[in-house]
């Protein structure tokens, strides 16, 4: 990472997956950047566009309004690893290293600093371009909230919003139709949108990745309730929970993505194996998306808007190889390196885990 005298041009892109924040924070980025007298460029489609090239000059027109429109202004990709290009050969998909392209276009531009937002594999990117000589300071983004290095990332609030209400609404047609509902969340490794908006939205069994489940206690819970004259059972589980000694269920893979593999289809197994067992009427529905499309809450447009604007801050203090975190309720800054060590995973010592458990949730076994 070079220093250079007073930074004049930054760059900022947006990586992996959607979510809600993602324009409060350009925003956060670019209305001090702009006061600092700073040229702003923005880079599409998160990493894709460093390697082919392709950005525009953003301007406070471009950010006005912003704050509380979903999705990028940028746009974003997950299949835009500069290390891990795929490229067609022959029609076959072959993996290249492009990082040298990525490269030769930061320094094209002109830029004395890029902004990154995105999640685990946007630092683990950042990290190997920083290694090249890139100067870069992280925004932490994923609704899965599986940061280690911070407390909260943005955009998990505005899921669990999503979460909450389509149980809120589950719940009347559940108890209208004397059903068990099971709805299925987002949550590969990590349970936090299930715990949370389990716990936010009443469920009866919450199913996370962390915990693998037994089929006997989901079914002994259903119907415990359903002898106590209760008329519903609401079930919440994460893409990535499995009963013990089974397997992820995996919905398609994709070799153009970093990560090619897509989980899905677990509520319906669940669902299916719940009716047979218990003979109880059993549906299920897949938010999928909907978590990550939106206007993102209040609190996540505050979050955002103090992550973009630490963000330049470091930039400008050339605090490089740096990337923001929320401690203590405060915003505060870690290394990428350390940032991307851990994933955070739900504890049986976690608090929302505690309560959920005091207030009767059932996680799919009789030892918790």
């Amino acid at each position: 990472m070079a220093k250079v005298k007073k930074i004049k041009r930054i760059g900022i892109l947006t990586g992996g997956g959607d979510c809600p924040g993602l324009n409060a924070v350009i925003r956060g980025v670019t209305k001090p950047a702009l006061d600092h007298g700073l040229k702003v460029l923005g880079i599409l489609d998160g990493f894709e566009g460093l390697v082919t090239g392709s950005a525009i000059e953003v301007y406070d027109k471009d950010v006005s309004g912003i704050l509380s429109q979903g999705g990028t202004i940028l746009g974003s990709s997950n299949k835009g690893d500069p290390f891990h290009w795929p490229v067609e050969i022959d029609g076959q998909i072959r993996i290249t290293d492009k990082s040298k392209e990525a490269i030769a276009n930061y320094n094209m531009w002109g830029l004395d600093a890029l902004i990154a937002i995105g999640g685990d594999g946007t630092m683990h990117i950042s990290k190997g371009l920083m290694e090249l000589g890139m100067n870069i300071v992280g925004v932490p983004k994923t609704i899965d909230n599986d940061l280690e290095a911070t407390e909260l990332t943005f955009g998990h609030d505005s899921a669990v919003y999503v979460v909450t209400e389509a149980m809120d609404r589950l719940r009347t047609t559940a108890s209208s139709h004397h059903r068990v509902m099971v709805i299925e969340v987002m949550g590969r490794y990590a349970g936090w949108i299930a715990l949370n908006g389990g716990l936010a939205g009443g469920a009866d069994i919450i199913l996370i990745p962390e915990m693998p489940f037994e089929w006997d206690a989901v079914y002994e819970k259903v119907k415990r309730r359903s002898m106590l004259g209760k008329k519903y059972s609401i079930v919440c589980v994460a893409e990535g929970a499995k009963p013990k000694g089974g397997e992820l269920i995996i919905k398609k893979t994709d070799v153009k993505r970093t990560d090619p593999i897509q989980l899905g289809g677990v509520a319906e197994i669940v669902a299916k194996s719940i009716e047979k067992s218990t003979g109880l009427e059993t549906r299920y529905t897949v938010l999928g998306h909907l978590q990550r499309g939106g206007t993102p809450t209040a609190f996540d447009r505050i979050l955002s808007t103090k992550f973009g604007t630490s963000a330049i801050d470091l930039a400008i203090k050339q605090k490089f190889g740096r990337m923001v975190a929320l401690k203590c309720n405060e915003v505060r800054s870690v290394t990428i390196e350390s940032a991307i060590q851990n994933q955070k995973l739900v504890k049986l010592t976690d608090q929302a885990f505690i309560s959920a458990k005091a207030v009767g949730v059932c996680f799919g076994s009789k030892n918790l």
